[in-house]
């Protein structure tokens, strides 16, 4: 395909991990795109926590690598600690967590792009979108002028309208000093598009030379191989991974927050953004939980080319004066030097239930927001929206069906239909509770669930679906080997675990028997640690997994009714006003999303059901 200098199949505004996925699925499969920055600074910056995963989030990024994405690899390649989270737990809520290297993390995705000849990066601001009839086509740089495309997709974080607070100190900046953008959100505004203002924060950062570590408790990484992308396993050794520390807040750093809490830009009036709800600042850790005696402070690794230690817990937006007394009121941060205050940013986002589930807007065809835009906050959840999204515009554009993930299919399907299906009044973060199916979306199995479509949208490439084609042998295998082989043939186990069990695969059901205990040498040997895991969890956790699926079945006869030809809800007069309007916002694709509409009740459900019959029958 000939192109113009100026002229893209994409266009991506903003390099933050949202933007990154977005620009590199559609240049993995061989679409133009132009990635456009503020500043080279900004590709790949880890403003806050130095980490990828936890909770939830490190199931997106194991989804992320099911998808074909890059986070997985850039985290794998970049730690300096690996973590299994709540691994004495349910298999429904472990997770990864790697502390990272934010200066090598960047330098990766710098190489990446400079080596990616479908990515032409752009250091310039834009200022509009070229909209004609609601129809987008393009965009207007500043420096480069017009900028023509067939898909934009905006992933602009927190560097719209951004404004920076220290106390009273109040200026007109994005994250770390860097540039932001003054002109897009009046433009997003003038097309009609509505706006919402919100906050998020960060802690102070401290010489690490300056702790003291002997008072304070070690905070090691999982001794084991640990690593969040399926198909190039690439680990950290046990030995040369770096230490996390744990301290705590107390009475002293209460006390100092409470006398200075006038002072806080949050409480002081001047944020008039909404702060996320669970990550607060510790203003309003100290005053919602105010009976609390303490609070976990995590003091963790930034970078081995860095001085700084990054407190986790501790993000605010008090003065520095302050800031350096409650710093130095913490057991083992009594001389700790602050080489960067923390700060609140508070930015310009719009409503995401004006978008589709694919993440283009109902306004302007071809526009596609992405991250924290769209009101989350975390690398995870941006990274995996900015991936959806980039594969929605290769679908679109390469006349495939658009990919809208279930509830019941992936974590970035939960998120992505909370935030169209609800809207945001803060920074929304995925919660393993946010996840009626969480058994079936596991850390283990992402692969299991996305691979298809990674694949099938061409960014999984054939020798690795082959690879993960040829896990599933040997699973199937192994679990036929388990069923048909008894116990009183493995003699050792026989005398170990008496006769009262049949077969291996039921001898495995318990909790402190291991597959490698019960499967033959040579069968253990085809097996990576991915695949025993997965083994594991499979026949542990079987009884449970069956029982969701029986509920997820139940439930999935919503889902499957479309309701794509009710243009005007208002035609259905039995409707209440509420409910008309909610769904005239919102436009559910399915019967399952009206059902999360907040408002909607099962009378008005059986209404667009009667609604949706009757017409079949015409």
């Amino acid at each position: 395909m000939s192109q113009s200098k100026n002229t893209f199949d994409v266009i991506v505004i903003g390099t933050g991990h949202a933007g990154l996925e977005a620009a590199f699925a559609c240049a993995h499969v061989h679409l133009k795109v132009a990635l456009i920055t503020l500043s080279e600074q900004s590709i790949a910056l880890a403003p806050c926590n130095p980490s990828i995963g936890g909770p939830a989030k490190g199931i997106v990024t194991r989804e992320i690598s099911a998808l074909g994405g890059m986070q997985a690899k850039a985290a794998d390649a970049c730690q300096l600690q690996m973590k299994l989270l709540n691994s004495s737990k349910g298999a429904g809520v472990q997770a990864l967590r790697a502390q990272i290297d934010k200066v090598t993390y960047h330098g990766w995705f710098v190489k990446q792009i400079k080596n990616e000849p479908n990515i032409t990066l752009i250091i310039d601001e834009v200022a509009s979108l070229i909209v004609k009839k609601n129809i987008l086509s393009g965009v207007i740089c500043k420096s480069q002028g017009t900028i023509k495309a067939k898909k934009v997709i905006v992933t602009s974080g927190t560097y719209m309208n951004s404004m920076v607070h220290v106390g009273n100190k109040n200026i007109k900046e994005g994250p770390q000093h860097l540039p932001f953008s003054n002109s897009l959100s009046d433009h997003l505004k003038s097309l009609g598009l509505s706006l919402i203002r919100l906050k998020t924060g960060t802690p102070p950062r401290v010489d690490k030379n300056t702790i003291n570590y002997k008072v304070i408790q070690k905070e090691p990484g999982t001794d084991g191989k640990l690593c969040f992308d399926y198909f190039h396993e690439t680990y950290l050794p046990y030995k040369q991974q770096a230490l996390c520390y744990l301290t705590y807040t107390n009475a002293k750093t209460h006390k100092i927050i409470q006398t200075n809490i006038h002072r806080s830009a949050m409480y002081s009036g001047k944020i008039k953004g909404v702060g996320p709800r669970y990550c607060p600042s510790i203003e309003d850790k100290i005053t919602r939980f105010h009976n609390k005696p303490r609070h976990q402070l995590f003091i963790e690794p930034e970078s081995t080319s860095l001085e700084t230690a990054y407190i986790q817990g501790l993000s605010t937006s008090l003065p520095e004066d302050v800031q350096d007394k409650i710093v130095h009121s913490v057991k083992g941060l009594e001389k700790a030097k602050i080489i960067n205050y923390a700060y609140a940013i508070e930015y310009d986002a719009i409503n995401p239930i004006q978008l589709w589930p694919t993440l283009e807007t109902k306004l302007i065809k071809n526009l596609y927001f992405a991250g924290q835009v769209n009101g989350t906050s975390g690398y995870e959840e941006a990274a995996g929206q900015g991936l959806l999204a980039g594969i929605n515009a290769i679908c679109a554009l390469k006349k495939y069906p658009p990919i809208i993930l279930k509830r019941n299919q992936a974590y970035i399907g939960v998120m992505i239909d909370d935030l169209v299906t609800k809207g945001v009044d803060d920074p929304y973060r995925l919660l393993t509770s946010r996840a009626e199916h969480r058994l079936i979306l596991r850390n283990d199995n992402a692969d299991d669930r996305l691979i298809e479509i990674g694949y099938k949208v061409g960014l999984i490439s054939p020798s690795d679906y082959k690879k993960h084609q040829q896990q599933k042998k040997n699973i199937e295998t192994v679990i036929k080997y388990l069923k048909s082989n008894s116990l009183r043939a493995k003699k050792n186990l026989a005398r170990k675990y008496g006769n009262s069990v049949h077969d291996l695969y039921t001898l495995l059901k318990r909790p402190e028997v291991t597959l490698k205990e019960v499967l033959s040498p040579l069968l253990y040997k085809k097996l990576n640690n991915i695949a025993v895991h997965k083994i594991e969890i499979l026949v542990k956790f079987e009884g449970y997994i069956k029982n969701q699926e029986k509920y997820i079945d139940k439930f999935s006869q919503y889902e499957n009714i479309n309701l794509k030809k009710i243009t005007d809800y208002k035609k259905l007069s039995n409707l209440s006003l509420e409910a008309q309007d909610k769904l005239n916002k919102i436009k559910p694709l399915t019967l399952g999303q009206a059902q999360r509409v907040s408002g909607i009740n099962m009378t008005d459900l059986m209404i667009i059901k009667y609604f949706i019959d009757n017409n079949k029958r015409r």
